[in-house]
């Protein structure tokens, strides 16, 4: 069972003042862009629309329990760090391509009463890809897990290993990963599920959040050498 504790609980009690954040945190991974101006232009609007549309929001796990003193924090994948995707030599080609990463699908519950800690569970889908340049059937990858408070400030983050084996011939493979239990204390009974964010994302370097944040895109499976047609 994988467990994700966080024990700041005077970071917690600081929820209860602070206004509601931007919807996408820049924390993690290769990090966010820099500050913006007060004043949202059209471009920025709509590039938050597209990212809007293409992270929806988790599905929900039944978890067992009484009904929740609160609402459930919202669980999400970082734009930015949502992608993983290898180049040889740093050349954005399919031809280039070592292994690739994408979190498809988040499903979350979460359950807690009077002052009991928030427990959360969050299931993750990814799908794993090689490209031409791959050299081994498995591949390490790392991902995070951060909870946040309105505000964007991290509370806690942590970092989960998966490894990906793919069968011979094949240069796709799917896999989820279940996160049992992130457990946030509640400093009083009035501390609800709507002060904080969870945010998931894959370890990328500043370049892979350059390529996703820019909103490039390769399939899974990008560059993979096409199969010779065996004659009859």
């Amino acid at each position: 069972m994988r467990r994700f504790h966080i024990l700041a609980c005077a970071l917690i009690a600081a929820a209860l003042t602070v206004p509601a954040a931007p919807s996408f945190a820049q924390i993690g991974g290769g990090g966010g862009p820099g500050g913006r101006g007060q004043k949202d232009t059209s471009e920025d609007d709509a590039a938050k629309k597209k990212k809007d549309e293409e992270w929806a929001g988790p599905t929900a796990l039944d978890l067992p329990g009484s009904k929740n003193a609160g609402p459930c924090p919202f669980v999400k994948v970082l734009y930015d760090a949502g992608r993983y995707v290898e180049f040889k030599d740093g050349k954005e080609a399919s031809g280039s391509v070592g292994y690739t990463g994408e979190i498809q699908k988040l499903a979350s519950g979460c359950t807690y009463k009077g002052t009991d800690p928030i427990h959360i569970e969050v299931e993750v889908l990814f799908a794993f890809g090689r490209g031409p340049q791959a050299t081994s059937p498995t591949k390490d990858y790392r991902y995070w897990i951060a909870v946040t408070d309105r505000n964007q400030a991290v509370l806690a983050k942590e970092y989960f290993d998966i490894k990906a084996t793919f069968p011979q011939g094949e240069d796709r493979v799917l896999m989820t990963d279940r996160i049992n239990d992130i457990s946030i204390p509640r400093a009083t009974n009035v501390v609800s599920g709507g002060n904080f964010e969870v945010l998931v994302g894959f370890d990328v370097t500043p370049e892979m959040a350059d390529f996703n944040r820019l909103g490039k895109r390769f399939r899974v499976n990008a560059g993979a050498p096409a199969q010779t047609a065996s004659n009859p």
